[in-house]
């Protein structure tokens, strides 16, 4: 599923923030991601979103080499990623309920045969109430929720997750980990990062940890 090898990644002239980086993570796998502030984290989701190039190194993502994947090739290959950042991106002129079904729209489906998971998904994440609220009159913590939804509604092949329960109590943050759960066993792999360690104790699975920009995997 995604491969790195002595990935290095700088911006502009600055030190190199990701040095040397190589990992891979097999199919339906579940991952957390951590490290301190500043350690690389949201730089190696960005390398994975195709956000960024690496400066130097091999990152092949569904089997192909990423550096040889032309633009018109790279929208076909993030409708196979599901990502929750942590600005949200919301898009402030659509309601809840059409935020959450873009994905499912930009593919072409048909409402029809979408509606009804959208709004079990809604009040999945505590959002049955909000359906034809915009974004601008949404908490953070409800932003945050439809970004998730937004994100897994699709059952992405690969899904990342950027502080997913950064502005959750401790109860929804444990559902929306379950929901993550239940979508690894569908068979989506996982990519979670997060400093939050009563989460990570939660579920114990494997961790990529970032110090320095280097990384290290503890089992």
């Amino acid at each position: 599923m995604i491969h790195f090898e002595n990935v290095g990644l700088r911006y502009g002239m600055g030190p190199e923030v990701l040095r040397d980086v190589s990992f891979h993570l097999e199919p339906g796998s579940f991952h957390f991601l951590t490290g301190p502030s500043g350690a690389g984290k949201t730089s190696l989701l960005r390398l994975l979103f195709l956000a960024l190039r690496p400066t130097r190194g091999l990152i092949s993502l569904f089997g192909s080499d990423v550096a040889t994947l032309g633009r018109s090739q790279l929208p076909v290959v993030r409708r196979r990623i599901g990502v929750v950042f942590q600005e949200f991106r919301l898009l402030d002129h659509l309601t809840t309920f059409e935020n959450i079904a873009l994905p499912l729209r930009v593919r072409g489906n048909d409402p029809v045969n979408y509606s009804s998971d959208v709004l079990e998904l809604l009040d999945w994440v505590g959002l049955g109430e909000r359906i034809n609220a915009y974004p601008p009159v949404l908490s953070g913590g409800e932003k945050q929720r439809a970004a998730i939804a937004r994100a897994v509604i699709g059952r992405p092949q690969l899904l990342l997750a950027d502080e997913p329960t950064g502005n959750v109590d401790p109860y929804l943050a444990k559902r929306l980990l379950r929901l993550f759960v239940e979508l690894n066993k569908l068979g989506t792999t996982v990519l979670i990062a997060t400093h939050d360690l009563t989460l990570m104790e939660q579920f114990r699975a494997p961790r990529l940890v970032l110090q320095k920009g280097e990384l290290h995997i503890v089992q």
